[in-house]
């Protein structure tokens, strides 16, 4: 199987910034995707963040302009740089990884607060 291992979650107040990392490990032959997802309480789990082995990125609306997700091929690691953090932005944030487009894995989820 494969895991998602992440960190840099924790409690920051608005405006300041967080960088969240995701590392795969296993059985990895290749991964056509990484990512993130987040999840509040009361709310649907939505996108936030992927990119493409190739490098082609798309974010959620709601973190377009703000946050930043980056890729180490080599290192099967992703990586967010959330700034400008609002209460907003509070949740559970999972990583993901899409081996191929019909097999993908999530990481256990890390808390994200943004609270002053």
């Amino acid at each position: 199987q494969v895991q998602l291992v992440e960190s840099g979650g924790g409690l920051v107040q608005p405006g300041g910034s967080l960088r969240l990392s995701c590392a795969a490990s296993g059985s990895i032959f290749s991964i056509y995707a990484m990512g993130w997802y987040r999840q509040a309480p009361g709310k649907q789990r939505e996108l936030v963040a992927n990119i493409t082995s190739g490098g082609r990125i798309n974010y959620g609306d709601s973190v377009k302009g703000r946050f930043t997700i980056s890729r180490d091929n080599a290192k099967n690691t992703v990586s967010l740089q959330m700034n400008s953090l609002k209460p907003e932005d509070t949740a559970v944030y999972y990583c993901y990884t899409d081996i191929t487009t019909r097999v993908g894995y999530w990481g256990p989820g890390t808390q994200v607060t943004v609270s002053s």
